[in-house]
């Protein structure tokens, strides 16, 4: 679950070497792995090509090519460089293939069923150019299925950025854990299937990596977010499971607000209530039933209404409209300290006004999650830290949450979750299909439902987004934003009962 840097990796390398460990030892391990994962893709007798590059990673390409050869699979060895410059471990690794080796500019790619890319590892720090270019271009060029070694070579493994240009691959093999490149797009889409290597590191030396790294990073899954996840006893009410306050625009967008209240209650709030403009009650109250409704006009009707404790959660900005109205209910809301859910129109409404935002949030102490998408982050955080050029996506959330003090919720198909305390997780699980009107409105009625049972706002963001994302892979084609809340209890249901306790 945690995500290890390149200069972390760096860490648990060295320190499993210091611990006696020998980098021989290691690059043999993560070969093994490598030709491990390729003989599940070749056909008996099929025919590999391993493109070797001048470092380490190029060493795993040769101890895996000598594997392969053992095992009677043609094995075809091209390196990108000069053999007597290898250095190493990746001198004796290329010192015990004993077959030939060709130059990599001479590659034959419809001679074989699989390349292995051991080109350049995850700590890549220059754009490729000249025949290293050309050859990752030549291998994307090809219907050949492409097995990678640490990342695919060309991919910056601390941002999943595309360094020039970068390997497509079918399959990625990494070792000890996962990178945040490998998560990050355009990084994930260019992995494929994601594999994981134990090579024997020992536990001591990944936690050396982890002390690199300073705060912790996760793929964000069950094992994050378990322990805090709501729990239903004998003795559990709708009182007991807290009350979201959803906020309505006018009539003409009231659906937006229904869908994140449905949101909301479908994932465990025991109360929802959409506070509602006087003209588009009607409107509303056609379209609800479990869900309670309430007149709202304006900031100080949603004051009085504050005055009731039992709302613990306020989720504004689906439908409410941009400007100085919606900015005055986010800082009452703030200000009646209450969890806080912001959205849409209420970040639209802070354009370019982020400190604003967060002295609101700290006037009141309010604990926020704001769940921009990439147009209202860039609004919400102009001229901010968290705009600078070349920051990439983690960076910038993690800079946005510092900011504001809130949870950022930085969406997308790499979705990042980032705290004001430094801590964040990057989401894979999840489907294209998600992309459709409403369906983050929904994501916002989940996280409020969740902070309603009393999650800490970091955990209730991480499990909304991946009970979001498994909706979306469980329903697939066809998914509309109404289909989102129905599949909460199949979702739900399907939590493991062991990643729960």
């Amino acid at each position: 679950m945690r995500l290890l840097t390149v200069a972390a990796m760096r860490a648990v390398d060295a320190a499993a070497i210091a611990g006696g460990m020998p980098g021989r030892t290691l690059m043999t391990a993560a070969g093994a792995a490598v030709a491990a994962r390729a003989r599940a893709r070749l056909p008996a007798g099929g025919r590999t090509l391993v493109l070797c590059g001048p470092g380490n990673n190029g060493g795993d390409g040769f101890v895996a090519a000598r594997l392969l050869a053992e095992d009677g699979y043609a094995v075809d060895v091209r390196l990108l460089g000069d053999r007597a410059t290898l250095a190493g471990d990746a001198a004796l690794a290329a010192e015990a293939w004993t077959g030939p080796v060709g130059p990599a500019s001479s590659k034959e790619p419809r001679a074989c069923d699989l390349v292995i890319d051991a080109l350049f590892g995850a700590g890549l720090s220059r754009d490729l150019d000249g025949e290293a270019r050309a050859l990752v271009e030549a291998v994307n060029a090809d219907a050949c299925p492409v097995l990678a070694i640490d990342v695919p070579s060309g991919l910056d493994g601390d941002t999943g950025a595309v360094r020039g240009a970068a390997i497509r691959a079918t399959e990625t093999v990494t070792f000890v854990t996962l990178k945040p490149g490998h998560l990050l797009e355009p990084g994930r889409s260019l992995c494929g299937q994601l594999s994981v290597a134990d090579i024997g590191s020992g536990p001591a030396a990944l936690e050396s990596g982890l002390a690199v790294c300073g705060a912790p990073l996760y793929r964000n899954g069950p094992d994050l977010w378990a322990r805090g996840f709501p729990r239903l006893t004998r003795a559990s009410h709708k009182y007991t499971r807290g009350h979201a306050l959803v906020l309505s625009g006018p009539a003409t967008k009231t659906g937006a607000a229904r869908l994140a209240a449905r949101g909301a209650l479908r994932v465990g709030a025991g109360l929802v209530t959409v506070a509602s403009p006087t003209g588009a009650l009607a409107e509303n109250a056609a379209h609800l039933t479990a869900i309670m409704l309430r007149p709202c006009e304006t900031a100080d009707d949603l004051d009085d209404l504050l005055t009731d404790e039992r709302l613990n959660v306020v989720l504004a900005g689906p439908g409410l409209g941009t400007g100085e109205p919606t900015r005055e209910r986010v800082a009452v809301a703030a200000s009646a300290g209450r969890c806080l859910v912001l959205d849409a129109d209420a970040l639209t409404s802070f354009s370019g006004q982020a400190r604003l935002l967060a002295a609101h949030l700290e006037d009141g102490a309010a604990r926020a999650v704001l769940t921009p998408h990439a147009g209202e982050f860039a609004r919400l955080f102009d001229g901010t830290g968290a705009m600078a050029e070349g920051a990439d996506k983690l960076a910038r959330a993690r800079a946005a949450a510092a900011l504001t003090g809130a949870v950022v919720v930085y969406k997308g198909a790499d979705t990042v979750i980032a705290g004001p305390d430094g801590r964040a997780a990057i989401n894979d699980h999840g489907s294209p299909y998600l992309g459709t009107a409403g369906s983050g409105d929904v994501l916002g009625g989940l996280i409020a439902g969740l902070l309603a049972q009393g999650m800490e706002p970091f955990e209730a963001a991480a499990a909304g987004v991946w009970l979001h994302g498994d909706a979306g892979l469980r329903h697939g084609p066809g998914l509309i934003a109404e289909d989102i809340p129905e599949l909460m209890p199949a979702v739900l249901g399907g939590l493991a009962e062991a990643a729960l306790t």
